[in-house]
């Protein structure tokens, strides 16, 4: 899966937008998928060792039980590992990845 493409599956809504808030060179290629309404990320995209990822909010119960069935989905990078997942896409099925994007959206209203 290419960055763009994960873009689009994060745009499930007029109210979720891509922003790019770093300023500094090693950080302005990392899209945030947000809420227009509340300004409220509910997902972040980037590369880690050439691995497209993505930083998900997720349910605490629901991302223990994810993290132990799946290799591809650990605790959140740069994030509360609480709250939030990675998932490595490439591993992900693509029904999976848009049915924890819209649990994160849902998360973050």
């Amino acid at each position: 899966m290419k960055k763009s493409e994960l873009i689009k599956l994060c745009l499930i809504s007029d109210d979720a937008i891509e922003t790019y808030p770093f300023k500094d060179d090693k950080y302005c290629e990392i899209p945030i998928l947000r809420h227009k309404s509340n300004g409220k990320w509910f997902a972040l995209i980037f590369y880690l060792d050439k691995k497209l990822y993505i930083n998900l909010k997720c349910d605490p119960h629901h991302s223990a039980i994810l993290r132990d069935l799946y290799p591809f989905i650990t605790s959140g990078w740069h994030m509360n590992k609480v709250h939030w997942i990675k998932v490595e896409t490439n591993k992900a099925p693509v029904k999976m990845l848009k049915e924890l994007i819209e649990e994160s959206f849902e998360l973050t209203k």
